[in-house]
């Protein structure tokens, strides 16, 4: 999966490149081409990524709970 994700990034980067390089010779497609981009890093890369980098509860260390709320303010009134 780690590999599928570094292709992705670099089908991303060079589909990029080539968006700006339309762009700067005002190709007719060059928006069209910079939108699908666009789309691909919203819609299929980042989900992808996301899914990845949280799939065996990474996540858990993020989330506020009770627990944690009350560690925070025990120690906001040490100092």
């Amino acid at each position: 999966m780690k590999l599928a994700l570094k292709i992705m990034f670099v089908v991303f980067i060079i589909w990029m490149i080539t968006g700006i390089y339309l762009v700067n010779t005002e190709h007719e497609k060059a928006q069209i081409v910079m939108g699908l981009g666009v789309f691909y890093f919203s819609f299929l890369f980042m989900p992808f990524f996301i899914y990845y980098r949280y799939r065996h509860g990474k996540y858990k260390k993020y989330i506020i709970n009770d627990e944690k709320l009350k560690n925070a303010f025990k120690d906001f009134g040490k100092d």
